[in-house]
């Protein structure tokens, strides 16, 4: 369906989207609450030119005006199942597991699980137009992306973006997870995955403004759902670093930044600015969204 997609014949909506002047930055981190594995490190500098991205990740409202406008079908729809956090899934959907991954026994593959059915038949997205959808793989943002006249960020900007203008800083607003005990994100709190104090709030998805914006005025970069990245995945990183980097030239993943709702410092301490994940293009779960950028 993606091919199918064709780009807006009128110019790119702007309205919503933060213009971000570029230059020279501190990419990556040797943090030691990160993970060197992923190749979150070495910092390295690296310059992006001038560009444009969604203040917000892209929501509910705005995937299915997109939907209602070009009748596309996502990835998840057409392969009949997603994977949902099994906190999220109602006795009554249990039914509808059509499998699991051994290594996260938390995350149930539920047939019928879409971005309109967010955790399985029965459900939907009512009184959730402005939460980020959700279920959408790669190839669903591009196809969104096309059809908007934009394109997803590089994992560059995306990493510039998420800083704020602060230089090698943990979070979008500092070092400190809760400054003056205050929540500033939608992560997990408790114990991962039995148990979720949901002081934030939140036991899923919260509003794509939720929290206070960072230094650029963007929102939520840290927590609520991940977001793909144009880049293919991977942990060697070129030096001197190209301006405006694109990443290797292929793999088997994309990129995927920001975290989850489903992170906790005790398992998935990826909430940070610097770190970093991937996946297949065609993958979909109930805490994967996106943004867009554009060039200037």
């Amino acid at each position: 369906m993606a091919s199918g997609i064709a780009p807006r014949r009128a110019p790119a909506e702007t309205t919503g989207m933060c213009a971000l002047a570029g230059g020279r930055f501190l990419m990556g981190t040797d943090d030691v609450q990160g993970f060197p594995q992923d190749g979150e490190g070495p910092i390295r500098e690296v310059d992006v030119a001038p560009f444009l991205i969604d203040a917000h990740a892209v929501s509910n409202r705005a995937f299915a005006e997109f939907v209602g406008a070009t009748g596309y079908v996502t990835e998840a729809e057409q392969f009949g199942w997603s994977f949902v956090f099994e906190g999220l899934v109602a006795p009554d959907n249990r039914e509808h597991t059509v499998g699991s991954v051994p290594s996260t026994p938390w995350w149930l593959a539920i047939q019928g699980a879409c971005w309109r059915q967010p955790e399985g038949p029965g459900t939907s997205i009512d009184g959730r137009d402005n939460h980020p959808v959700i279920h959408v793989s790669h190839n669903d943002a591009l196809a969104y992306c096309r059809w908007a006249g934009k394109r997803l960020p590089t994992e560059a900007e995306w990493e510039f973006m998420a800083r704020g203008g602060l230089e090698q800083k943990r979070y979008p607003w500092g070092d400190e997870l809760m400054p003056e005990g205050q929540h500033r994100c939608n992560i997990w709190q408790g114990e991962f995955p039995t148990r979720n104090t949901c002081e934030d709030g939140y036991m899923g998805t919260c509003p794509v403004d939720a929290f206070p914006s960072n230094g650029y005025g963007i929102f939520n970069v840290s927590g609520n759902v991940w977001e793909w990245c144009a880049d293919w995945f991977g942990i060697h990183h070129p030096a001197p670093v190209p301006a405006d980097p694109t990443g290797p030239s292929g793999g088997r993943g994309r990129v995927m930044r920001g975290g989850s709702y489903l992170c906790h410092h005790s398992y998935c301490n990826r909430y940070r600015v610097a770190a970093r994940t991937g996946n297949t293009p065609d993958s979909s779960s109930g805490n994967l969204g996106f943004r867009c950028a554009l060039s200037v």
